[in-house]
């Protein structure tokens, strides 16, 4: 049983969302991307995209709490991808603060967004993961997604460019 708690993510909480984003980023990508490139985009824009989609809705934000903080997101919506149908999610963005790695609230924060899914009327959901990103890679094969090998495709991070691969599965 997950001692996190999930909940919708508030205006107050857009600044830890910015913070567990920056911080997981930096954990997952050290080695892998060269330094500079990661969290190259600006703090105030970042704060701006996240306070914006909190307010709004769009996508979805919720946030896993550990006695009281914030130490993880989830954003989940309709797939943003061209000619998907109404009926596919996708979860957009999911960081959990490296201190909480392998500790449940990647879990607690899938289980909030697949059952948001399904509240919208989602039968199955994607995700987009870096093919460098192992331990993504990983957590969503033991969540039940299925790679879709023939999506790879290439997309900006900062200013170069990742290999990433859609991933799916039934939001049930």
């Amino acid at each position: 049983m997950s001692f996190y708690e999930v909940r919708a993510a508030e205006k107050r909480d857009a600044q830890a969302v910015v913070d567990v984003h920056a911080a997981a980023t930096l954990a997952a990508y050290t080695g892998i991307v060269p330094d500079e490139h990661i969290n190259s985009q600006p703090a105030s824009k970042r704060l701006a995209h996240w306070r914006e989609a909190i307010e709004y809705g769009d996508p979805q934000v919720h946030v896993a709490l550990h006695e009281g903080k914030v130490v993880g997101f989830v954003a989940f919506d309709r797939s943003r991808d061209k000619g998907s149908k109404p009926t596919v999610g996708e979860v957009w963005a999911i960081h959990v603060h490296p201190d909480h790695w392998g500790r449940g609230a990647g879990l607690a924060l899938w289980d909030a967004a697949r059952e948001g899914l399904g509240e919208e009327g989602c039968t199955s959901v994607t995700v987009w993961v870096p093919l460098r990103n192992e331990r993504a890679l990983r957590f969503f094969d033991l969540a039940g997604f299925k790679r879709e090998l023939n999506t790879a495709r290439t997309t900006p991070m900062g200013h170069i460019r990742i290999e990433e691969m859609r991933l799916k599965r039934t939001v049930d």
